[in-house]
């Protein structure tokens, strides 16, 4: 059996859809993990060592771990198939292990990355629909790939389906059973709208959508040219836009609180690498992060909140245009 490990958003989820959709249509049975950048090596120990094969879509490559992790990686290769598709910035310095199917660009979605990658072996046409609401869900849905596919489409359509599966997946969150079926019902080249469930979550999710909006402006707290929102009743990623937007600032940071740990979201304007800040901070605090220039995550101790912002603050007060 196939290992498939994937970012649980929509990207990631779109993106394991197809890994799952191909392995079946060549015979293969898979099992779906959910997984993120800090937990993927251990995910990797945990549920690879017996694989018939291991697919990874959508993982950043955490900064502290990234050595273990390739090296892992490598030393799976050596005895199965081994494939990591993914479109975050790279680590520098990095080199693909020797024998793993690398699959990497950070121009587009995982999700197409994906589509394009299989297609070239098979899959069917017809899954690109699946592609775009995974490139639809990362705002990466103006590549020339994106473009030409979705003139194959009704593109009203396709967004439509994108809404329902990016809104029933952020009101779903750790429910990593349902996220599984939604999985399983995708690889079937399914409609969303056809998942009563997954619609569900969907609508009831907008309405938290919008209490969340209220409750980030009255909360925001600005930190020179970061703010910030803690323990929001709601997704951090849409909050630390948010509170970018109400704080007035370059950058947008929202904290869930998991024990003595926030798990951070943060969202920046053109200009601010976030990836390239979080991999600094990383080096300097031990704190865990890492994504795209604009969209990041970080997970940091809690008695270390106020210096990665201070350590924030700075680097894009240096970096961001007045």
């Amino acid at each position: 059996m196939w290992v498939v490990l994937a970012h649980g958003d929509s990207d990631g989820v779109s993106s394991a859809a197809l890994a799952r959709a191909f392995l079946e249509w060549r015979g293969r049975e898979s099992r779906v993990v959910f997984t993120h950048p800090v937990g993927l090596l251990s995910d990797l120990r945990e549920f690879a060592g017996s694989s018939e094969g291991v697919f990874v879509v959508d993982v950043a490559l955490d900064e502290l771990h990234k050595d273990g992790l390739l090296a892992l990686l490598k030393d799976l290769s050596a005895g199965r198939d081994v494939v990591y598709v993914d479109h975050h910035p790279l680590p520098e310095g990095f080199e693909v292990p020797a024998g793993v199917t690398w699959v990497h660009d950070a121009c587009c979605s995982a999700s197409e990355l994906t589509f394009r990658y299989l297609s070239s072996l098979g899959l069917d046409p017809e899954y690109s629909r699946v592609a775009l609401y995974g490139a639809i869900g990362d705002y990466l849905d103006e590549t020339s790939w994106v473009r030409a596919e979705l003139d194959k489409w009704d593109r009203r359509s396709v967004y439509l389906e994108a809404g329902m599966l990016i809104q029933g997946l952020e009101g779903s969150r750790r429910d990593y059973e349902f996220k599984r079926c939604v999985v399983e019902h995708l690889a079937r080249n399914m409609l969303p709208s056809m998942m009563k469930e997954l619609v569900d979550r969907a609508l009831r999710q907008a309405v938290e959508d919008e209490e969340l909006r209220v409750w980030v402006r009255r909360n925001v707290v600005r930190h020179g040219r970061v703010a910030y929102v803690t323990s929001p009743p709601g997704s951090i990623g849409r909050a630390a836009n948010y509170a970018r937007v109400y704080g007035d600032a370059v950058v947008g940071v929202a904290a869930e609180e998991r024990g003595d740990t926030y798990v951070l979201s943060l969202r920046g304007v053109p200009g601010v690498d976030l990836n390239k800040a979080l991999r600094e901070i990383s080096k300097k605090l031990g704190i865990h992060g890492g994504g795209h220039p604009a969209a990041a995550g970080a997970r940091v101790r809690k008695d270390l909140f106020h210096a990665f912002l201070n350590e924030l603050n700075t680097l894009v007060s240096n970096t961001a245009k007045p």
